[in-house]
This record gives structure tokens, C-alpha cells and sequence, in this order.
């Protein structure tokens, strides 16, 4: 297994774990005050603070156990596999935007807009690291 799809596994983990984290706070206190709660920057704050996190010592983890990797470049294959990755994703990324936009349109509800965004970027986010996970193995 690469460097870079030991990298992927720790973000795919991180994000995950995180997101799984927020959704279940914002939940919580959506439940709690009966309605889809606004922005909670101390929540926002927490969510990056476990990504990064989980991010920065999952990469200590692995460069301890393949320095060598770590500190190598990608080689072509592997760019090739990070651009196909991003391209694909940022698609699905574009589609969130456009459909968080166009149900604005309909509900006016600017945390809603927020939420679809940010759980676009996310999602986005996830579908590249799998997707690089994918094509390592596949090896195209």
C-alpha cells in the first residue's frame, strides 16, 4: 500500500469520524430547540479541531512506519490518480452547490443553504479519497 493511499484511508477516517460528530451535535440541539439550529461557531470549531486531529496524527502514524514514503513525491501514476480523483469529486461538489442554491430559492432558509453547502464539501471531499483509494488498488 502507497504512502498516498495511506493518506487517503487517514482522511476518510478523519472526515467520517467528524462529520458523524457535528451531524450528531447539530441533531441534538435541532431537536432540543425544535428546528434546524443556526451556525454554532464553538461546534464548527470542534468538528475541525477532531479532523485535524485525527488528520495530523494518523500521518505521524504512518510516516513513522514508511519515512522513506513520506517524504518520496508522488510518482505519475499516483498524480494521475489524485487529478481523476479531484475531477470526479469536484462534480459531485458543483451538484451540491447548485441544488443547495436552488432549494434556497425555495425556502429561504440560509442555514439550510449552509448545511447543503458544507455537507456538499464534505461528501465531495470523502468521494476523492475513495475514489483515490479506488484507483490505487485498481491501478490504473
Amino acid at each position: 500500500m502507497s504512502f498516498q493511499e495511506k493518506s487517503a484511508w487517514v482522511m476518510v477516517v478523519g472526515l467520517v469520524v467528524s462529520t458523524v460528530l457535528y451531524a450528531f451535535l447539530v441533531y441534538v440541539m435541532s431537536s432540543a430547540a425544535g428546528q434546524l439550529v443556526p451556525l454554532h461557531i464553538p461546534v464548527l470549531v470542534a468538528f475541525t479541531v477532531v479532523l485535524t486531529l485525527i488528520a495530523v496524527v494518523g500521518h505521524i502514524v504512518i510516516a513513522i512506519f514508511s519515512p522513506k514514503e513520506a517524504n518520496a513525491r508522488a510518482d505519475e501514476r499516483e498524480q494521475r490518480i489524485i487529478d481523476k480523483s479531484g475531477y470526479l469529486s469536484s462534480n459531485v461538489l458543483g451538484f451540491g452547490v447548485i441544488t443547495s442554491l436552488m432549494v434556497y430559492l425555495f425556502f429561504y432558509n440560509g442555514e439550510l443553504l449552509f448545511y447543503g453547502v458544507f455537507g456538499s464539501l464534505i461528501v465531495a471531499q470523502i468521494l476523492e479519497y475513495m475514489l483515490q483509494i479506488y484507483y490505487q488498488r485498481r491501478a490504473i
